[in-house]
């Protein structure tokens, strides 16, 4: 099968849809699948064309910026010279040239699969607000003219304004876990580099730091923990300086989070074999999410799979891990004193949020992620009564074995 995988950022690029695209990808290759990626150019450090993990990357050279928005008038007769070469076209959202793809697909008579990842909500601001208006109005092109929209979870699509409307089009496949085997040894090493003492209590959180990822309120809750538990420690993984769109809010944060003192360490980007170990050196994780700009979090089910509990916020989706495993607790979006208090409960109860990493570790693979995505592109490219296909409005999560989310 010959599958095009387009998308506005790829690797480098770190978020949760570019690890989400980049493992789904890899994984279709190694499945024996023509795979190939197309994306921006967003750094023109990068090569225009690649090729990494058996996966061909092709970069479109980025003539300038709207605000996280990157404008690449070539990218139309990039996308339709590809488009003709297969079999099948996925699309991932948040993406402007979404729309303008998957006209040109249908034209083509190639199927489309749009894979809503998020909402898209920028900051304040006239600019930002034109562009939420004009990503918006080209996400529900791209959802007409797709033969089906996954998601990742039926929770998410249920509570999504954008994706009600299309609910008989939505199929649930949830991300996949990727994370190296690590060694007591290496977890110890881990330790030792980032200063971690005996007897600290580690709590991790992975994500770039952005308004959307409600940072703050761990920032707030950190003092009551610090109360019970006086040698529990902040580690952030991810970007923390110069992220795009983000630089007011890392200057608002800097103070409170310079008052911590030695209570907080950002790591930055870690390589793979740090990020396994990390989870590991933690006692328990955190996703404070804000809003429907998160839809999952892959970081909690890499998290929950080392046996790592982890504390999220009651959003659609977002809540699914922790409901589905008994690895952690919800807490009230927005709110450090619940964030605290949850914090507390795990710290003081560790052993009783550890049972389900082996189902986790079975149930979230590339290769699970990857089946699931074969099995409906074989049935789009294979269905004879024409299209777009409608699914079962009553399907939970396609395949999974979890409670409360099986089909």
């Amino acid at each position: 099968m010959r599958i095009l995988i387009a998308l506005t950022y790829y690797r480098p690029h770190y978020s949760g849809l570019t690890i989400y695209a980049e493992r789904l990808a890899r994984a279709l290759a190694h499945g024996g699948h023509q795979t190939t990626v197309l994306t921006s150019r967003y750094s023109p450090d990068l090569p225009a064309e690649e090729r990494m993990g058996g996966v061909k990357i092709v970069r479109q050279k980025v003539w300038f910026r709207i605000s996280k928005g990157v404008i690449m008038p070539g990218m139309p007769w990039r996308a339709w010279n590809l488009i003709r070469q297969a079999d099948l076209v996925n699309v991932h959202l948040p993406q402007l040239d979404a729309a303008y793809i998957a006209l040109l697909a249908r034209i083509l008579g190639r199927p489309v699969v749009m894979t809503y990842q998020c909402d898209l909500r920028l900051p304040a601001g006239l600019i930002n607000r034109l562009a939420n208006i004009t990503s918006t109005f080209a996400n529900h092109i791209t959802a007409r003219l797709a033969n089906a929209i996954v998601t990742t979870s039926r929770d998410y699509a249920e509570h999504s304004n954008f994706l009600r409307p299309y609910l008989d089009k939505v199929v649930p496949i949830p991300p996949s876990v990727e994370l190296q085997e690590t060694t007591p040894e290496q977890v110890n090493a881990f330790r030792q580099k980032y200063g971690v003492q005996p007897g600290d209590r580690v709590i991790g959180m992975v994500a770039r730091l952005a308004t959307e990822k409600g940072v703050e309120y761990l920032v707030n809750a950190l003092p009551r923990v610090l109360e019970r538990f006086p040698q529990a420690r902040v580690l952030y993984v991810g970007p923390y300086q110069n992220v795009l769109g983000e630089e007011a809010y890392a200057a608002r944060l800097a103070p409170p989070i310079d008052r911590l003192g030695d209570r907080w360490k950002f790591l930055g980007i870690i390589d793979d074999q740090e990020l396994a170990a990390f989870y590991h050196a933690c006692h328990v994780t955190v996703l404070p999410s804000l809003n429907s700009t998160e839809a999952f979090g892959i970081v909690q089910i890499e998290s929950m799979s080392c046996g790592t509990p982890v504390v999220a916020s009651d959003l659609p989706g977002v809540r699914q891990p922790v409901l589905q495993t008994g690895m952690g607790r919800i807490v009230p979006p927005a709110n450090s004193q619940a964030l605290a208090e949850a914090l507390i409960e795990i710290l003081e109860q560790m052993e009783d949020f550890r049972s389900g990493a082996p189902t986790v570790q079975q149930s979230f693979s590339s290769e699970v992620l990857a089946g699931k995505y074969e099995a409906l592109f074989t049935r789009l490219l294979t269905d004879k009564n024409g299209l777009p296909l409608r699914f079962d409005q009553s399907a939970k999560n396609v395949g999974s074995t979890l409670p409360d989310e099986r089909e």
